[in-house]
């Protein structure tokens, strides 16, 4: 029987607990820690300092129980001190170079980023001598994406069109190789750790100003208004709210320090499978939400390559672990937008009401 996560059970898994996380300075980062804030954890990020003076971590200010070490992923030396100095019980790995199109302009580095900064981490756990829960977050993009519709689920091939698509999927490789090299399931009483990967995308939420997504775009083409600039508009995606895969990763990172043998595998997190909307359909729906504003398209040929449909298969994690999503995609938006319609002052402690308001029983 699916089960929605509680801030109660999350408090069970994380109260009093360390928690390394990498990438706390972005937008899922944010989200992430303010949910571990509520749940009791202790917290070290280690992050980029953010890009944006009104993205989320910013805004939420300094955390009781958070510690902010702004260092780069790819210094391998300072990432294991201050993981080792840490001792923690969980680790979250967000740290990324997470945009399509920026990949296609820094290639090299996103690789770099995504894929050795992703073994750097992992190595530095390979010496942290206690029990410890390791989730690495990736993408929904990490499939061989063929678009012809089908439900992609953990077994199918992996692959990537763009460099960012490829360097998560090569970035699994990396998990899988480590899983089954120093934290192979059937050895977890001897090396104390679980480690699994978590595939989503497509998130929307608070917070989120960076370039090329799709609600930071609407906010402030309605801000400023003018017409939303819409690339793709028959584009379909598995659109969720921030919070649902947070939740979904914060369960698997729960039960993996429990049984990290039985949880140490991937996981899809999304929308039902009903539930995938167009790119024109998001944009609609928004602006319903927003009670105005337009859009115009502005594809051209020849632009960049993006994948036109992406749906994915989350049973597995249902089965697993009882987690289901609560929110349909219309519902997300409109969560969004009211979050955005806040006061600048206000966006600190809507967040947490937004969090409390979705993980109440």
């Amino acid at each position: 029987m699916e089960s929605l996560v509680t801030l109660t059970e999350l408090r069970r898994y994380y109260q009093g607990k360390k928690v390394f996380v990498t990438g706390h300075t972005g937008f899922k980062g944010a989200w992430l820690l303010a949910c571990l804030h509520l749940a009791g954890a202790e917290v070290k990020g280690y992050a980029l300092p953010p890009e944006y003076e009104e993205g989320l971590f910013t805004l939420l200010g300094q955390l009781e129980n958070v510690t902010s070490v702004l260092a780069d992923i790819r210094d391998k030396e300072r990432l294991k001190k201050e993981l080792l100095d840490f001792q923690p019980d969980y680790v979250f790995h967000l740290a990324a170079q997470p945009l399509v199109r920026r990949s296609y302009e820094i290639p090299a580095d996103t690789f770099d980023i995504n894929v050795t900064g992703t073994a750097n981490l992992l190595e530095a756990v390979t010496a942290l001598d206690k029990r410890c829960a390791i989730v690495i977050i990736t993408t929904d993009k990490v499939y061989e994406n063929r678009e012809t519709g089908a439900l992609y689920r953990e077994t199918d091939a992996l692959g990537g069109y763009d460099p960012y698509s490829a360097s998560k999927a090569c970035a699994e490789l990396v998990v899988t190789s480590f899983r089954n090299s120093f934290f192979n399931p059937q050895r977890a009483d001897t090396h104390k750790k679980g480690l699994a990967s978590a595939r989503a995308g497509n998130v929307i939420g608070g917070g989120d100003w960076s370039r090329d997504r799709i609600i930071p775009d609407i906010i402030r083409a309605l801000r400023q208004n003018r017409p939303i600039e819409v690339r793709n508009p028959a584009s379909v995606r598995p659109w969720q709210h921030v919070l649902e895969p947070l939740a979904g990763y914060l369960r698997l990172g729960g039960l993996l320090y429990q049984e990290p043998a039985l949880y140490g595998k991937a996981y899809n997190f999304g929308p039902r499978p009903h539930d995938h909307l167009q790119v024109s359909e998001l944009v609609e729906t928004a602006l319903d939400a927003w009670g105005q504003g337009s859009w115009r398209d502005i594809s051209t040929p020849g632009a960049l390559h993006e994948a036109g449909l992406l749906h994915l298969d989350i049973t597995l994690a249902g089965k697993d672990m009882q987690w289901i999503p609560r929110l349909d995609a219309r519902k997300a938006i409109s969560l969004t937008l009211d979050w955005y319609r806040q006061p600048l002052s206000q966006q600190p402690a809507f967040t947490f009401e937004q969090i409390k308001s979705y993980l109440s029983a």
